[in-house]
């Protein structure tokens, strides 16, 4: 599977997948970083991670807009489709992905966090 292909098989798992479905696409020692939080570093810690994101937020749908790839390196401009409560919450993102024999080794999400910090005062 091609970096591109994989990146968009990883973003359509989030809707109906499990956190353990979704880290099976990490390797062992990926890095996941949502600027301007701390990045999770390894599978382990990006697991734990989801278990409690997937646990308050549900399925999540990324409606990619635009993606390009060169080599390994994979970038989309999307929209992450998930609810609060029983607030439905689009949050605009740019995600960039490095991919190195069918794994991701390193994800940047990068979104407004002044949004997001709204969403929950609404």
């Amino acid at each position: 599977m091609s970096p591109e292909a994989l990146v968009t098989a990883f973003c359509a798992e989030w809707l109906t997948g499990t956190p353990e479905s979704i880290a099976e696409y990490f390797h062992d020692d990926a890095i996941y970083h949502n600027i301007p939080m701390a990045p999770l570093l390894g599978k382990a810690a990006i697991l734990e991670f989801l278990r409690g994101f997937i646990g308050a937020f549900g399925g999540i749908e990324f409606t990619i807009h635009h993606q390009s790839a060169n080599g390994g390196t994979v970038l989309n401009e999307r929209t992450d489709r998930f609810t609060l409560g029983d607030k439905p919450i689009e949050l605009p993102v740019m995600g960039i992905f490095e991919v190195s024999g069918g794994k991701i080794t390193a994800w940047r999400d990068y979104f407004d966090m002044a949004q997001f910090a709204q969403i929950g005062q609404s």
